[in-house]
């Protein structure tokens, strides 16, 4: 029999896992989000989650504070580990941004309430598309109930491997960023080649002046060309950022 304490600390250990993911986690944990939703979503996942995990949490005082921290970092580390993909879209535009010469046009992000180069923003935006297209949240829900069964809630965390775990997971951000990037990326540097030679063999040209329309225009042709591959791409990299949620769990024991 379980005591009414008892059900009240499990029920509150759940939910701190929840609160950390919905923190960090995209789309679900944006800032554009009103504060009222998100609880109300904790809320509802906790109530949800918690009838299946037969979650019991000693009542020992110093014992619960290192459960609830636990719970609440592991909660962070999850949802900073499926946002990984989309800081790797924000890097890539971020990169195309000065390749191209668009750096110095800059809008507000809805979701960070900060300037952002357009096109860090623009990719953002794609990357966020094809996240619902794909019923990425889905999987991430899905991974927050499989977190319970790889680490039950009061297990005692270890934090060291955790957070190397999470700075490893944390690489995948270039690779996504260059993997992204990469078709403009490439055209445009060539395209810069190519005008260095023209500038050395004639001197008198503007290579300076239709050098940067010439980049952008190009890059802008390459990136649209790009787009049908960029579900495929985004496919297997949020199934890695899954993948690394259940190893970065595996390695907390």
């Amino acid at each position: 029999m379980i005591s009414l304490e008892q059900l009240v600390t499990a029920v509150f250990a759940v939910g701190l896992r929840v609160s950390g993911v919905l923190l960090f986690a995209p789309v679900i944990g944006s800032s554009a989000l009103p504060a009222r939703v998100k609880v109300g979503l904790a809320v509802a996942l906790t109530a949800l989650l918690f009838p299946a995990m037969h979650v019991r949490i000693p009542l020992n005082g110093i014992a619960w504070l290192h459960v609830g921290f636990s719970e609440l970092i592991i909660g962070i580390f999850l949802g900073l580990t499926t946002n990984i993909v989309f800081e790797g879209a924000q890097f890539a535009g971020q990169i195309l941004g000065i390749q191209m010469g668009y750096s110095l046009v800059t809008v507000l992000d809805p979701t960070t309430q900060a300037d952002t180069p357009v096109l860090a923003l623009f990719y953002q935006m794609i990357a966020t598309l094809i996240f619902l297209r794909l019923n990425v949240h889905h999987w991430l829900l899905r991974g927050v109930a499989r977190s319970f069964e790889l680490l039950p809630s009061g297990t005692m965390l270890s934090s060291g491997a955790v957070v190397k775990s999470a700075l490893h997971s944390s690489s995948a951000i270039w690779v996504c960023g260059l993997q992204i990037a990469a078709p403009a990326l490439l055209a445009t540097m060539v395209a810069d080649v190519i005008l260095a030679f023209i500038g050395k063999a004639s001197p008198q040209l503007p290579v300076m002046l239709i050098g940067v329309s010439l980049k952008s225009t190009l890059g802008l042709l390459t990136t649209i060309a790009a787009l049908a591959l960029w579900p495929g791409w985004f496919e297997c990299h949020f199934a890695e950022s899954i993948a690394s949620m259940e190893r970065l769990l595996r390695l907390a024991h």
